[in-house]
């Protein structure tokens, strides 16, 4: 199953992983804290949760299990995501491990103080043509993983 941070997800990544939802049939779970439109799918669904503070991270770390794909731009939601067993993916392709999320946690930590301090930091860049390409990569190598255990998974034919 995937689950989408889908309040801040730029259209292009909405587009590529609905298109990798038709083209897999995986499940996929869009939560947002206002209407989102989406396709009309029996795998692809949308919860709309209240609006504030977490709320949506609260309710993805609330119905993931082990194994399932996260996809967010928020750093803590990846590190809770982690916690409970899942994957964690950024908007850019980047693949989010307990190994690199305590440093991204950090560097996160520091910008924000930097931005409570007044110094203008800037968003991040809109997305390039070779973020949405890293992304797109970087699903489809989540999507052969989660395909292949599912076939170890599957019962043996009788």
């Amino acid at each position: 199953m995937i689950f989408v941070d889908a309040d801040a997800c730029p259209l292009a990544i909405k587009e590529i992983l609905l298109r990798a939802a038709e083209r897999t049939g995986i499940g996929m779970v869009f939560i947002a804290n206002h209407s989102i439109p989406l396709p009309k799918r029996d795998n692809v669904s949308f919860v709309m949760v209240e609006k504030g503070f977490d709320v949506a991270d609260n309710v993805i770390v609330a119905r993931i299990q082990a194994g399932d794909l996260v996809v967010t731009q928020d750093i803590p939601l990846a590190a809770e995501v982690l916690a409970k067993g899942a994957q964690a993916m950024g908007l850019r392709g980047q693949v989010h491990t307990a190994d690199n999320i305590r440093a991204r946690l950090t560097v996160r930590d520091f910008m924000e103080t930097m931005r409570f301090s007044g110094e203008h930091t800037g968003g991040p860049a809109p997305l390039s043509t070779k973020d949405r390409q890293a992304f797109a990569n970087a699903l489809d190598r989540y999507l052969l993983i989660f395909a292949r255990l599912q076939e170890k998974l599957a019962p043996c034919p009788q």
